[in-house]
């Protein structure tokens, strides 16, 4: 049996973008859609015998008709293909009414041939081209679905939220006793599990978050444990394999060095009763780029401009059709020295470019009217006790002693 595992797929994240003229969309829209049509590609291709998406197909809770009909063309290319395609409910696709239905919940009312939507915690047998294989499901849940008021009361929010890992990791215990032991199990699961390495959707997150420990979710009544949520995608252990796919696409600069794709899961018999040998490997997907380019001006740089220049051309064919970030540091008394126009011409390959300076400006101690560079000695004596209130006759005082021994310390002493 063979499946692909995909999570996170955010359609509807338009940022550094641009309308195309020729269709309307944004760019980005079009990146995401990209990298959706190269999985859907290599399943159909490859003789794949499920797609098991983990959640989060958009950005929104309430995507556009636009959105929505971009997900269902491809969704429903599958599927007619004969690929069951299998749709967990994440975070993003939860609206925060309770009684509204979710982004995903189309599929289901439709009652689509090989499309099922898990919106809440069951378990699901799935028919395929190569046999029956078991989908334990956790969607993600509402603080609210998962604890009443009376589970809560007088409890302080660390408790609460070891309260709701107790009720999360019940409900995966639950679905492994069920399970027929002759089957292939996946579960999908879309949460947090502490120990991932995180991309950008802690910036990204829409309600509170439910954290396992990965050994709440490391059954082994499971042959795989596939997780959507987080955008990098990792393996957290391998009995059995515990994985996020991650995004297909890159969200931000957060994400900048991070591989795009999904895994392909491959579960076959090991000649043993109940026993099954499962491998899984990682898929890139070819994205848009995003490119940093960072410049440091010297103080004595005579030519900031060609300093900078040469920064871009040492990138090479990487600045062609990439989400650009320029940034350049120097001192104040070269700003004026740089050719910005130079700058944004040699960067006009770009896909979207920013631009950001950051100058820096010798800092200098303010007295009064003065900077410490400017005033004497005793200016500043006097300076100070005026701020500090001191009466005139106590000023006169100390600024007769205070003359004294600044004449004193600028005499040479003689030994």
């Amino acid at each position: 049996m063979k499946i692909i595992h995909f999570a996170d797929l955010h359609l509807g994240v338009e940022n550094y973008g641009r309308i195309d003229p020729a269709t309307g969309l944004s760019t980005r829209l079009t990146d995401f859609l990209a990298a959706f049509d190269q999985m859907v590609d290599y399943a159909m291709d490859n003789k794949i015998d499920l797609v098991l998406f983990c959640g989060d197909a958009y950005k929104n809770r309430e995507p556009s008709q636009t959105q929505q009909r971009e997900l269902a063309k491809r969704i429903n290319r599958l599927a007619t293909n004969g690929i069951p395609v299998f749709l967990l409910v994440g975070n993003h696709d939860l609206h925060n009414a309770f009684n509204k239905a979710t982004a995903v919940d189309i599929f289901d009312t439709l009652a689509i041939r090989n499309v099922y939507v898990s919106n809440r915690p069951t378990i699901y047998n799935i028919p395929t081209a190569s046999g029956t294989i078991q989908i334990a499901s956790l969607p993600w849940l509402r603080r609210g679905a998962l604890l009443s008021k009376e589970d809560t009361k007088d409890l302080n929010f660390e408790q609460i939220n070891r309260k709701a890992q107790e009720v999360l990791t019940g409900i995966i215990d639950a679905h492994a006793a069920r399970l027929d032991p002759k089957l292939p199990a996946i579960l999908a699961a879309h949460v947090w599990v502490t120990g991932a390495a995180l991309g950008s959707e802690k910036q990204m997150t829409i309600g509170q978050e439910h954290v396992l420990l990965p050994g709440n979710v490391a059954n082994p009544a499971f042959d795989y444990v596939a997780l959507g949520h987080i955008h990098k995608h990792q393996v957290l252990a391998s009995h059995p394999p515990v994985v996020y796919a991650g995004s297909l696409e890159r969200v931000d600069f957060g994400e900048e060095r991070d591989d795009k794709g999904f895994y392909v899961i491959d579960i076959e018999p090991d000649g043993q009763p109940n026993r099954r040998r499962v491998s899984f490997e990682f898929h890139p997907v070819k994205g848009r780029r995003f490119l940093t380019i960072e410049v440091n001006i010297d103080p004595t740089d005579t030519n900031p401009t060609a300093t900078a220049l040469r920064a871009i051309s040492e990138q090479g064919d990487k600045v062609k059709d990439a989400i650009v970030r320029f940034q350049i540091t120097l001192p104040a008394e070269l700003e004026g020295q740089l050719r910005n126009n130079e700058i944004r011409d040699a960067l006009k390959e770009a896909h979207y470019l920013t631009i950001a300076k950051d100058i820096k400006r010798e800092a200098r101690l303010r007295m009064g009217k003065w900077t410490a560079e400017e005033i004497t000695p005793l200016e500043a004596l006097k300076t100070y006790l005026g701020s500090r209130n001191v009466p005139p006759t106590h000023a006169d005082v100390l600024l007769e002693y205070g003359e004294k021994l600044i004449r004193e310390q600028a005499t040479p002493s003689v030994r």
